[in-house]
């Protein structure tokens, strides 16, 4: 039983018809009835940083990073409506590459997500981007966008203090306003 897909049947069932519209932002995206979150996802395995000698921000997936980023798109692809939204460094771009294939769009590389990169730019992102968005960082930014979220008055109970790889964070909002986040263990 997949909760993410579950939900995805049930607002897909009460509006069969989906319109395509644009956005204020420019992002081309499905519309449903009723609210759809958006996704933020560690990047899948990736190859050892110690024994990787090149630019750390071309570090590949590990062959059971590639498994986990289909697993990934397995999981969303039901809910997923897009803009597909990622760290520029390569393990994310390829984290959400399967699922970019399934729903037909592109994988979209934004600075505010990159390692290393302060959360304020990426918290202004989430304003941004629209329900069904699909956001893919790393370890160090994640933990620090969704403290954030928390001192602004998001419910996130039950969530771990860091998202292993592959793991991601179901994030509800109401009027546009992150209101309670979900983990979801990496599949």
């Amino acid at each position: 039983s997949n909760p993410i897909a579950s939900t995805s049947r049930r607002l897909r069932s009460k509006n069969p018809t989906r319109t395509v519209c644009r956005d204020g932002q420019g992002f081309r995206t499905p519309r449903y009835r009723g609210p759809v979150p958006l996704y933020i996802v560690r990047h899948a395995k990736a190859e050892s940083r110690s024994a990787w000698t090149d630019d750390d921000a071309v570090r590949p997936l590990t062959a059971e990073g590639v498994a986990q980023a289909e697993a990934i798109a397995e999981v969303l692809a039901p809910a997923a409506a897009g803009p597909l939204l990622s760290s520029p460094y390569l393990r994310c771009l390829q984290t959400l590459a399967p699922l970019a294939d399934r729903l037909g769009l592109s994988v979209l590389p934004d600075e505010r997500l990159s390692e290393g990169a302060p959360f304020e730019p990426a918290l202004d992102l989430l304003g941004d981007v629209p329900d069904g968005a699909v956001l893919c960082s790393h370890g160090d930014l994640i933990p620090d966008l969704l403290d954030a979220l928390v001192r602004r008055g998001m419910s996130a109970n039950g969530l771990p203090t860091g998202l292993k790889k592959a793991a991601m964070v179901v994030v509800h909002r109401e009027a546009g306003r992150p209101v309670r986040a979900e983990h979801r263990p990496a599949p």
